[in-house]
């Protein structure tokens, strides 16, 4: 997109101080527009709420888009609604740099994951509905033994797959079972907070970037000070978010952490792959040392409609840290079966034992599988 003159971004500026201090955008009946728009969202189920102009409102229902009943959405009809519902600062991001995270609450709708940004030169806007309560890790059918993250003393967890494949819902239940469990001091660091934790056993602190803190080195660093046994980092997008969570791991914390990545290999490979050139083999070694275990997951559509996770697990030994020192990556899938009886386990048993229970069809696991061979032997083997 090419970058807008000065007096365009005057007005749209001048729009955008308007718009904030005006009323909500209201239907007819008095309902501001977005409020009915997530009432729909809720009602039916959704996940996500879609804004783009051109188009009515679309909600997300059970991994399908569909286009709610009403007019397209034109002119300011999106910043109308959204903005004078945002916090001051995701207003001044949206204003300095064309789009903002944030958490929005509704009285008797719920909490809400907001991302207001621009296409072709046009406001759109993704909204995310956020459950009410913390899942119970036993809830979300993940694969017998993930719990086990839930019980290191310390070292670096990492939790990768795609967007909307659950990792923050997984993340988010492994605290829960730390604070029930265990009397620990949890600082998280998110942006924004999804899921509001209450103290248990644990006292769980949350930081909100924009809110609490304004950025994620910052609140890192500061979170070092406050004498924390468990940092949960929401996303690690930058080199210097990497560099104080993967020393954090290696003194003696325990961390978790996101990514947006679908394998082992590559999701190593990110955390390398943020530095420069000459940066990389220290991080490299560095990484080798905290990282204590790699976890990530996809969401598959179930025979009944629903959605249900398909995981791999790599806890790390001496055979990985070796291969993450070497860069030799492509090797880690194969340390797998090596810590087997440590609790890790592969996606293609996963997948095939999906298939073996009737809850997902083969051609749908095969195509979510990283190595079809290791696929076809599992579903000739697994009996359980």
């Amino acid at each position: 997109m090419a970058d807008a003159s000065h007096d365009e971004l005057d007005a749209l500026a001048e729009q955008l101080n308007a718009a904030s201090t005006s009323a909500p955008a209201a239907t007819a009946a008095g309902e501001p527009h977005l409020d009915r728009w997530l009432r729909q969202l809720v009602d039916e189920g959704g996940s996500d709420l879609l804004l783009v102009l051109g188009e009515p409102p679309c909600i997300r229902v059970q991994g399908h888009v569909k286009r709610l009943a009403g007019d397209a959405l034109e002119g300011d009809d999106i910043t109308d609604a959204l903005l004078v519902a945002l916090p001051a600062h995701a207003q001044h991001e949206f204003r300095t740099h064309r789009i903002a995270d944030a958490a929005l609450r509704v009285p008797g709708l719920g909490r809400f994951r907001v991302n207001l940004h621009q296409e072709r030169g046009r406001p759109a806007a993704t909204i995310r509905g956020l459950p009410q309560h913390v899942p119970r890790l036993e809830s979300l059918r993940l694969p017998p033994g993930v719990e086990r993250l839930s019980r290191l003393v310390h070292g670096l967890v990492l939790i990768g797959g795609a967007t909307g494949a659950g990792k923050t819902t997984t993340l988010a239940a492994l605290v829960d079972d730390i604070n029930r469990r265990e009397a620990r001091h949890i600082i998280t660091v998110e942006d924004p907070i999804e899921y509001e934790h209450k103290n248990v056993r644990s006292i769980v602190e949350q930081v909100e970037i924009g809110t609490d803190a304004p950025d994620f080195p910052t609140a890192l660093r500061a979170a070092l000070r406050q004498a924390p046994d468990v940092i949960v980092v929401g996303e690690m997008r930058d080199p210097e978010t990497i560099r104080i969570a993967v020393a954090a791991g290696e003194t003696g914390h325990l961390v978790f952490s996101t990514l947006h990545t679908t394998d082992l290999a590559t999701t190593i490979a990110r955390i390398a792959d943020s530095f420069p050139a000459e940066r990389q083999p220290t991080i490299r070694q560095e990484l080798a040392m905290a990282l204590a275990a790699v976890f990530t997951q996809t969401l598959l559509p179930t025979s009944t409609g629903d959605r249900i996770p398909a995981a791999e697990l790599l806890m790390i030994g001496y055979g990985a840290r070796q291969h993450i020192r070497k860069n030799a990556l492509q090797h880690l899938h194969q340390e797998i079966t090596l810590t087997r009886k440590n609790g890790s386990f592969s996606l293609e048993e996963c997948l095939a034992r999906l298939v073996k229970h009737g809850l997902v069809s083969k051609e749908e696991a095969l195509l979510r599988a990283n190595h079809a061979d290791d696929f076809a032997h599992a579903l000739a083997t697994i009996t359980d």
